[in-house]
């Protein structure tokens, strides 16, 4: 607000980017506008026929921008949208089971699309082998299925099927990826090239079908955005020490892991590289790190690097060659915020666990402290005390942890029978 009550219009009436801007974010900015305008206004004479133009700009402005919040941005050029429901496709997904109201609710602006090609999609599906349990749960979590074309449908299942080894398992695929195989048509020759791209470096169909499942932004965009990011990985990995052998498999682990790497500026990759490296790790280590981070090195900066460093060494009280060894076994530090830290550090201090032990097995810090105190009662229960020994049992996923509880529990129930100690007999 500026003196006297009027707003400053210049920053106001900036409109937001229409490619990008919300319906919310359009209406913020219409609201702002006539603000804007409202405390301009004339006053005198004039001010009831103003204000009267204003509340109806208003009302026209504010139901154009509410109508924008019920529209989405990958409306099919194709398709028609009508203020009424298409019946047509309200019947068809109640014939298949569909939670109707479910997709009503979250996704209601597919029931105004015209055409639209349910039932072509159940037949595609059942062809494929897909049961009417699958359908249906298929079509109320990705309803714009139905606006596929059914040429268009056909042509990503033969697009599928060049690396994925059979119908059941793509089925498999697109009940949990759905947007991932119904996708626009103008993707079909990017989709292609990728594919044929990703065989040239001989990886296993198996990865390249689950990076198109997973990270499908990834084969929709130009093949030469990917070889950047490839090259970038390979060179990497050869500046590091890797063994040109072992690269296809390396990177395979990595892409299998970490998806979306291809989907980062390979800028990226470099500076976090070059920053681990002026912390003091040696060429060997940053193979190690690289490995161990699952490509997730990636979606790291420098910045929040040296704030997790600093923290976790004045934390722990350790040196910089401790803190280096420290990061090597548990790399994930370097991705953990400030606070995430404070609080797993509090919640493992706080259960009587010293800071040596936790120097010790660092990578007790990737569990949560609500993981880390459930698994210390569990323990607790059969006698072992983590106070006094190893965090390793802490450690691992949660079929890990239930494997190394039942071998406490094993040993506990059943002594060790000592074959050389004394019989006791009766005299």
């Amino acid at each position: 607000m500026e003196s006297g009550g009027r707003l400053s219009g210049e920053a106001c009436l900036t409109p937001p980017e229409t490619t990008q801007a919300t319906g919310a974010e359009a209406l913020d900015w219409t609201q702002d506008c006539l603000a804007v305008l409202y405390a301009l206004m004339p006053w005198g004479d004039q001010h009831q026929d103003f204000a009267s133009m204003l509340r109806l700009i208003a009302t026209s402005l504010c139901l154009r921008c509410q109508r924008v919040t019920a529209l989405p941005l990958n409306v099919r050029p194709c398709a028609t949208l009508s203020s009424a429901e298409n019946q047509k496709t309200v019947k068809a997904l109640y014939d298949l089971s569909v939670d109707v109201q479910k997709v009503r609710k979250l996704k209601g602006w597919v029931l105004h699309q015209s055409p639209a090609y349910t039932e072509e999609v159940a037949d595609l599906l059942m062809d494929m082998g897909a049961s009417g349990v699958i359908i249906s749960r298929i079509l109320a979590v990705h309803p714009e299925a139905v606006l596929c074309h059914p040429e268009q449908m056909k042509a990503q299942r033969d697009l599928w099927m060049t690396v994925c080894p059979n119908l059941k398992d793509l089925v498999g695929i697109i009940e949990k990826f759905p947007a991932s195989f119904f996708t626009s048509s103008c993707h079909h020759d990017n989709q292609q090239n990728n594919i044929a791209y990703f065989q040239s470096l001989n990886l296993n169909k198996r990865i390249i079908t689950k990076l198109m499942a997973s990270a499908p932004q990834s084969f929709s965009r130009p093949v030469e955005q990917n070889e950047v990011m490839v090259r970038t990985l390979q060179q990497a990995y050869q500046e590091l020490g890797g063994e040109e052998a072992n690269m296809k498999i390396w990177l395979q682990k990595l892409l299998s892991q970490n998806p979306y790497v291809l989907l980062k500026p390979p800028e990226v990759l470099r500076q976090n590289l070059l920053f681990l490296r002026d912390k003091g790790f040696s060429t060997a280590e940053l193979l190690r790190l690289l490995s161990k981070l699952r490509g997730f090195v990636t979606e790291l900066n420098p910045d929040s690097m040296r704030r997790t460093l600093v923290y976790s060494q004045d934390t722990m009280g350790c040196s910089e060659a401790d803190l280096l060894d420290i990061i090597l076994n548990c790399p994930a530090l370097l991705y953990y915020p400030e606070a995430i830290l404070a609080e797993r550090f509090e919640g493992l201090l706080s259960a009587g666990i010293s800071m040596s032990q936790i120097m010790e097995t660092p990578t007790v810090l990737e569990l949560t402290s609500q993981i880390v105190n459930y698994r210390i009662q569990r323990l607790r229960g059969h006698g072992y005390d983590v106070r006094t020994g190893s965090l390793e049992v802490l450690n691992g996923t949660k079929k890990e942890f239930e494997m190394s509880y039942g071998k406490l529990q094993l040993r506990r129930e059943r002594p060790l029978f000592n074959p050389v100690a004394p019989l006791k007999v009766d005299d």
